[in-house]
C-alpha cells in the first residue's frame, strides 16, 4: 500500500450514531418494547384491559372514597354502624393511619422521649447514605463510625443513661424494631456469614465439621423455633440470677439465622472464582488472609450481590415474627391496634394491612434497586 493511500486510513472507530428519531420518540419506544411481536400486542392488551378492570375500584377505595381525618371509629362506619357514612360506603380509614402514625413508628416508646430515636435515625441516614455513594472518599471512617461507634451511641439514646431516662426493650416496638432488628441482623450476618464460609471450606477438619454442623442445624429450623430457642431455653443454660434483655435474645437469634444462610451465598461465590485466581495470589507469595482480602473475597462478593441482598430483603421481612415472642414490631403493633375499641371498623385491618405492606415493600423495593445499581457499578469484567 502506497504512502498516499494509507493517508486516507482513519486510525479511530467511528462514533456510534444517536438512535433514529422514531426509535427515540414515546411511540418508538412503544412500538419497540409493546407492540414488537403479535404476542407482544397481545399480552400489552390484555395487561392494558387488566388494569382498567382492577385501577378504577382500587383508586376509588384507596384515595377517591377513603377517610383521611377523624378522631374514632365514628368516621369510618356507615349510619347504620353507628358511624357518619352513608349506607353502603367502602373505602380505606387512613384516618385510623393518621391517628396511631406515632404508635406505629416508635410502639410505646414514652412520648416526651421520642426525639431520642428521632435522633438515632438522623445519625444512621447521615452515617449510611455516604457509604452507599460510590465516590464520596473515607469509607473506612464511615464504616467504624456507622458499624462500631453508632450502635454504643443509639443504646444509650435509645435505652437510657448518662443522665437520660431509662427507657425498658418492652417498650420499643413499631417501625423503630423493625429497622433495629434489621439493621443488627445485616451487620453482624455479612462478617460472622464470611466466616463460616471460609470455615467450611477450610483444610483443617475440625474447623470445618463445626462450621458445617452450625449452618446445617440453622438451616434446617424455621426462624420461630431460633427465636423460641433464645426466648424460652436460653435463660435455662444461663446461671441461677442472671437474665438477657427478651430484646437481645431477639437479636442473637436473628443474627445467627440470617449468618447460617448468608454463609452459604458466599460460599457459592467463592466457589465461582477461577483455581488461577488462588494460585496467582499464592505465586505472589501473599498470605492466606491477604489472598483472600485483596484477591478472592473482592470477586466472590461482587458476583453474589443478589444473593446477599436477597438475603437481606428475606431479613427485613422475617423480623416480623419476633410479635410471636411478644415483641411488636411494625406488623405486630399495626396488629394489636385492630382490638383498640376506639377504632373496631370492618375496613380498619384491610387498611392497617396495606400500610404496614407498603412499609415494607418500600424498603425492600429501596434496597433491590441500589443491589441492582452496584451490580451495573461493579459491572467491569467483561468491558473492553
Amino acid at each position: 500500500m502506497s504512502a498516499k493511500n494509507v493517508a486516507f486510513v482513519r486510525p479511530q472507530m467511528l462514533p456510534a450514531e444517536p438512535a433514529p428519531l422514531s426509535i427515540r420518540s414515546v411511540p418508538g419506544w412503544i412500538r419497540a418494547n409493546l407492540l414488537a411481536t403479535p404476542r407482544d400486542t397481545i399480552l400489552t392488551a390484555l395487561a392494558i384491559a387488566f388494569l382498567l378492570w382492577v385501577l378504577p375500584g382500587m383508586l376509588e377505595w384507596l384515595f377517591f372514597n377513603a377517610v383521611w381525618s377523624g378522631s374514632d371509629r365514628s368516621a369510618c362506619t356507615t349510619i347504620a354502624q353507628g358511624g357518619i357514612q352513608p349506607d353502603g360506603w367502602s373505602g380505606a380509614c387512613w384516618a385510623f393511619i393518621g391517628d396511631r402514625f406515632q404508635q406505629f413508628m416508635f410502639g410505646r416508646y414514652p412520648y416526651d422521649e421520642r426525639w431520642r430515636p428521632i435522633l438515632v435515625g438522623i445519625m444512621f441516614i447521615a452515617l449510611l447514605v455516604p457509604i452507599l455513594i460510590p465516590k464520596l472518599p473515607r469509607k473506612g471512617l464511615n464504616a467504624i463510625l456507622l458499624f462500631g461507634a453508632l450502635p454504643i451511641v443509639a443504646f444509650f439514646l435509645l435505652h437510657g443513661g448518662f443522665g437520660l431516662r431509662e427507657v425498658e426493650t418492652p417498650l420499643w416496638g413499631g417501625l423503630m424494631v423493625t429497622l433495629i432488628l434489621s439493621f443488627v441482623g445485616i451487620a453482624v450476618s455479612l462478617p460472622i456469614g464470611i466466616l463460616l464460609a471460609l470455615g467450611r471450606r477450610s483444610n483443617m477438619p475440625i474447623i470445618r465439621t463445626l462450621c458445617v454442623g452450625f449452618i446445617e442445624i440453622i438451616r434446617g429450623v424455621p426462624l420461630i423455633s431460633v427465636l423460641f430457642m433464645a426466648n424460652v431455653m436460653l435463660p435455662l443454660f444461663l446461671p441461677t440470677g442472671w437474665t438477657i434483655d427478651n430484646f437481645l435474645r431477639a437479636l442473637v437469634g436473628v443474627a445467627l439465622f440470617a449468618s447460617a444462610y448468608m454463609a452459604e451465598v458466599i460460599r457459592g461465590g467463592l466457589q465461582a472464582i477461577p483455581k488461577g485466581q488462588f494460585e496467582g495470589a499464592d505465586s505472589l507469595g501473599l498470605s492466606y488472609w491477604q489472598k483472600i482480602r485483596l484477591i478472592v473475597m473482592p470477586q466472590a462478593l461482587k458476583l453474589v450481590i443478589p444473593g446477599i441482598v436477597n438475603t437481606f430483603i428475606g431479613l427485613f421481612k422475617d423480623t416480623s415474627l419476633v410479635s410471636i415472642i411478644g415483641m411488636f414490631d411494625l406488623l405486630g403493633i399495626v396488629r394489636l391496634n385492630f382490638t383498640d375499641t376506639t377504632w373496631i371498623t370492618p375496613v380498619t385491618p384491610l387498611t392497617g394491612l396495606i400500610f404496614a405492606g407498603f412499609i415494607f415493600w418500600l424498603f425492600c423495593f429501596g434496597m433491590s434497586r441500589y443491589s441492582a445499581f452496584m451490580e451495573r457499578h461493579l459491572d467491569t469484567g467483561h468491558k473492553r
